[in-house]
């Protein structure tokens, strides 16, 4: 896998582009293991045709120059499913033309049934995925994919925050990230991460934006993973 730097050009027009498009903000926010983080990351917020395409060329590039192999995606319900399929057009756009699929919440009963739809799931699969906050999301994804016979193979983020994971409320030395690569076996490829977005802050010293840098340092030494 390719590593991703502080100075990665393509992870700081991703920021900049997340930043402007207000998917990235800056403030106080909860987040789901109950820390006070001072910046929010909403995937959701890339709403519309013209910031979904955008996003999905971040993807198609990074999964590209990653070196990851794989023979299909997979969009985990429900935001891995616009990924999944926009990224999948995006790659097609590129010359690398792949099928996907994503699962259903709630198995259905009628018509084909099951909880997967789309392209029958086989071969080493790539999974589609916003940020990971705990590996929960791929730890599922998995079982899906092992269910239908298919090898889970590897995982594309937007954002890696790099911080520690929770267990029983509990902080672990280990990064959600970490924990899917080190213990799950997958590879995971994210188009920018943590130490990128203070790379990014750290060059607006000059203006507002850098006034974040400290709160977010501050965060990263405190929750730091690896």
């Amino acid at each position: 896998m390719v590593a991703v730097s502080g100075q990665d050009a393509l992870a700081q027009d991703f920021v900049a582009f997340a930043v402007q498009s207000g998917v990235l903000r800056f403030g106080e926010f909860k987040t789901k293991a109950g820390r006070l983080s001072p910046y929010f990351f909403n995937a959701g917020l890339f709403d519309d045709g013209d910031k979904l395409g955008r996003l999905a060329q971040f993807y198609a590039r990074r999964i590209l120059s990653s070196g990851i192999e794989f023979d299909m995606l997979f969009g985990p319900a429900y935001k891995g499913i616009p990924l999944a399929a926009a990224v999948a057009i995006e790659l097609a756009r590129l010359g690398r033309n792949v099928p996907y699929a994503y699962n259903r919440k709630e198995a259905k009963d009628h018509g084909e049934g099951g909880t997967l739809v789309g392209a029958p799931v086989r071969g080493k699969v790539l999974i589609v995925d916003d940020v990971m906050s705990a590996g929960t999301a791929a730890r599922e994804s998995i079982a899906l994919i092992r269910a239908a016979g298919a090898t889970p193979h590897a995982v594309a983020i937007a954002l890696d925050r790099q911080e520690k994971a929770t267990e029983n409320g509990q902080d672990v030395p280990w990064s959600a990230v970490q924990y899917v690569r080190e213990k799950l076996g997958l590879s995971v490829c994210s188009i920018a991460t943590l130490t990128d977005l203070l790379h990014y802050l750290g060059s607006h010293a000059k203006d507002e934006l850098g006034q974040h840098h400290v709160r977010v340092l501050t965060y990263r030494d405190r929750y730091g993973a690896g």
